[in-house]
């Protein structure tokens, strides 16, 4: 029983193995696939334009479409059955936050009805936008979404999604031209990838590469026998080689002379752009310094004001002081007044109940209170006043007769 139990679980593991090595082989072979892909794509695109025609074009979105729908979760119906859904329902979903993205425009073509063929015709608007790679690396980061369409073992879940988003960025120095309708969008099919373009390689007089001691080195491996007398071809160069060659010589040098042109106006763009930038930096600098010379002067004028308000209010209280002493001296000289002045105290003291509980009032009107005509009223009551008793004593009804 315990032997029983012991080879139970042995086989159960070396399944699990089996499972993860399977997984992981074709997750690896599609990533490869895709990378050659691109690669062909790309080397193509410096002789022809690419287009629905182009055998490494169909290859190319046949590989993506496969790796978009790699473990790709069913849709779960109402009676609980499973049913296969396409990568556009996953696609439509997790790129919508894409800024100017065509989800709608595509959902609304009428010669497209299938799920699959909208996804197709994404595939083909995004690279003619330039914008695939931005439209994977979006989907991508929406993680939460991603669990919810791709089981475990998805190549979109793993370590993978990030190669292949980088991967895509180098197809947006491709110009594509698709026809969105014909029948690469039919999505009656499964897309089939061709293994074979990449397993085995012809040179042709239009390649750029020449890897003549590669092949006569694969071709001699083939039997085992094999002796350096027979490794190959023999070493001939008729005229025909040497104008194959120089052709492709004179390729690569026009291919490195694009690139190096390309770059150099790449860096003048941005030493442009740096130097707008440093520009911009300089104005913003001269802007806060200006700013805060004004907010320095405004700040001294307001404490300026201040100081200024402070020393009115001083003056004020010193002759409000000045005043009650005139007006006190004045009353001692006249002691028939005093009764009328107690009368006038007793009604300005009535009349200042109500504005006892307004102290502010006081300080603002002394701030605005004009101090050359508070002293001419004042200098006007005093010798009002001072007045008064003479007039008294020099008055004919008071001599003696």
């Amino acid at each position: 029983m315990a032997s029983f139990n012991l080879g139970g679980l042995h086989s159960s593991s070396r399944r699990k193995s089996v499972y993860s090595r399977n997984a992981t082989v074709e997750r690896r072979n599609l990533i490869t696939v895709c990378r050659f892909s691109i690669k062909t794509l790309i080397d193509r695109s410096c002789f022809e334009t690419i287009d629905d025609s182009s055998p490494e074009f169909n290859n190319f979105a046949a590989i993506l479409e496969q790796i978009l729908s790699h473990r790709l979760k069913g849709q779960i119906s109402w009676f609980g059955y499973e049913s296969p859904r396409s990568f556009w329902d996953y696609i439509k979903v997790a790129c919508r936050k894409v800024s100017h993205n065509c989800i709608c425009s595509i959902e609304n073509m009428e010669n497209v009805g299938s799920s699959r063929a909208k996804g197709r015709a994404w595939i083909r608007v995004a690279l003619m936008e330039k914008h695939l790679s931005e439209y994977i690396s979006t989907a991508l980061r929406d993680f939460k979404t991603t669990r919810r369409f791709y089981e475990d073992g998805a190549i979109v879940l793993g370590e993978e999604a990030n190669m292949l988003a980088g991967m895509l960025l180098g197809l947006n120095a491709i110009d594509f031209s698709f026809c969105l309708k014909g029948e690469g969008l039919d999505g009656n099919y499964p897309a089939v990838i061709d293994y074979t373009p990449y397993l085995k390689f012809t040179q042709s007089s239009d390649s750029i590469s020449s890897d003549e001691e590669e092949l006569r080195t694969l071709g001699s491996s083939g039997s085992e026998s094999s002796t350096p007398e027979n490794i190959g071809p023999p070493f001939n160069m008729d005229e025909n080689t040497w104008y194959n060659k120089c052709k492709r010589v004179e390729q690569k040098y026009r291919l490195t002379l694009e690139q190096k042109g390309y770059l150099e106006e790449l860096v003048r763009l941005r030493e442009t752009q740096l130097a707008e930038s440093i520009s911009q930096k300089k104005l913003l600098r001269q802007k806060i310094e200006a700013m805060n010379m004004a907010h320095k002067t405004e700040k001294e004028q307001l404490e300026y004001i201040i100081v200024e308000l402070q020393d009115q209010l001083k003056s004020f209280h010193s002759l409000d002081q000045l005043s009650a002493d005139v007006s006190l001296s004045q009353t001692s000289l006249d002691p028939s007044h005093s009764q009328d002045e107690d009368v006038k105290q007793s009604g300005l003291n009535s009349l200042s109940d109500g504005k006892e509980d307004t102290p502010s009032l006081l300080g603002l009107c002394g701030s605005l209170t004009s101090v050359a005509s508070y002293k001419s009223l004042t200098s006007l009551k005093s010798s009002e006043y001072l007045a008064s008793p003479t007039t008294e004593m020099t008055s004919p009804g008071l001599t003696p007769s």
